[in-house]
């Protein structure tokens, strides 16, 4: 066995564990809002919505090709592809691939230990971005598109990433507002009951839009990958096995419940109702599908969070965190640096101990930080059982404050 198809193994192993991890990290954003107004039970909607971003990742495949295209340069201008990353049979590419998905992985596991949350999305592309400046120079990042500046990092990724919450929280106000005006005189335990109705019906929609952009964005990668080593090379297809892989690995992550996250999500940024929760998925639910079909690879984390905020201020009286808010967004800020960060390091480890401990060293760093956040957080564990529990400290990046972890007693 050859060190190139050792390190294509671990990097379509890695990308399907970064799947995996943006699955119970982004459950919240389709669920949270369902179960904190008690519109779902915690563990039918995990469920509900592992089932949905099953078929949600088979409905397009713009954003993977977005992945594949968009990231790194590898193809020359007239559109042959760059020798350079071919001439060693892929490796240097693969070895980029694996540096950076082993740095998203990391950032996004810090911040579910935190509770916070921030960009899967982000994390994956500040770490492919903080590989590729290490391994094959800042030129190959593929900034911005020579056809249009509405393509490439820049296009694709940070512009979407800036305008979805603003325009999730824009459509989820007003959403919210006439909701409330159209209901006026209805009594509150008729709206809540009837609204809960209508919240399993966008909170489904989410899922599957969900599904729709984020599984996507391994298979792009894993897609890249392929095209580096030699056994794929359209980069206008995604293989079928790439698609069901990726569509196992981001359901199966979902269902296992990002809980820390769906907590801060759906009891720490607004004291939220039925009403506010509908209009809250519906906004988002309209931005990811409409995003997803032209092929901008955003944050649904950020739609999700920017509608939820939305959904608080467009109801009169409503209650609105704002410094947990502001602590969010300094998260989404660092994303892509910090994540750009581990992925460059991890490059730079990785090449210094040569083609075969290189990637096992890069593997084994992540798998002990993995292990060291996921037994820090069983001195505070958020489940089913706990997660709709008063938010005690307001203001709180803290999953679940220590009076409540006694509370529940696991």
């Amino acid at each position: 066995m050859t060190p190139e198809l050792v390190l294509l193994i671990l990097v379509v192993g890695t990308a399907l564990a970064f799947d995996f991890t943006n699955g119970f990290h982004d459950t919240a954003n389709a669920m949270a809002t369902s179960i904190a107004t008690g519109a779902l039970k915690p563990r039918v909607a995990v469920l509900l919505c592992a089932a949905l971003n099953l078929v949600g990742a088979f409905l397009s495949v713009e954003v993977a090709l977005t992945v594949t295209n968009a990231i790194v340069r590898i193809q020359n201008p007239d559109g042959t592809p760059r020798a350079d990353l071919l001439a060693d049979g892929g490796h240097s590419l693969l070895l980029v691939l694996l540096a950076g998905l082993a740095g998203a992985i990391t950032w996004n596991l810090f911040t579910w230990l935190r509770g916070l949350p921030s960009s899967s999305s982000h994390a994956m592309f500040g770490g492919l971005v903080g590989a590729t400046i290490a391994g094959l120079g800042v030129e190959s990042v593929k900034w911005i598109g020579s056809g249009s500046t509405l393509d490439g990092v820049v296009g694709k990724v940070i512009l979407p990433g800036i305008a979805s919450p603003v325009i999730a929280a824009l459509v989820a106000t007003v959403g919210t507002w006439l909701v409330f005006r159209i209901s006026r005189g209805v009594a509150e335990a008729t709206m809540e009951r009837g609204f809960r109705w209508g919240q399993i019906g966008t909170a489904s929609l989410v899922s599957l839009a969900h599904g729709a952009n984020d599984a996507q964005k391994t298979m792009g990668v894993i897609t890249l990958a392929l095209i580096a080593s030699g056994a794929w090379t359209s980069t206008h297809e995604i293989p079928l096995w790439v698609k069901v892989a990726c569509a196992l690995a981001i359901a199966s992550g979902t269902w296992i419940g990002g809980w820390r996250i769906i907590r801060t999500m759906g009891k720490g940024l607004v004291e939220i109702s039925s009403p506010q929760g509908m209009a809250a998925e519906a906004a988002s639910a309209a931005v990811i599908l409409s995003s997803s079909q032209l092929g901008f690879a955003l944050s649904t984390t950020h739609v999700a969070t920017g509608s939820i905020l939305g959904s608080g201020m467009g109801r009169k009286g409503a209650t609105v965190r704002w410094g947990l808010a502001g602590r969010m967004a300094i998260a989404w800020v660092i994303t892509l640096p910090a994540s750009a960060a581990v992925g460059a390091a991890l490059w730079l480890g990785a090449h210094a101990l040569g083609d075969w401990w290189g990637p096992l060293f890069t593997v084994a760093v992540m798998a002990a930080l993995a292990l060291w956040m996921f037994l820090h957080s069983r001195q505070a564990p958020v489940n089913p059982d706990n997660v709709n529990d008063a938010w005690e400290v307001p203001d709180s990046p803290a999953p679940l404050s220590e009076s409540a972890s006694q509370k529940v007693g696991s």
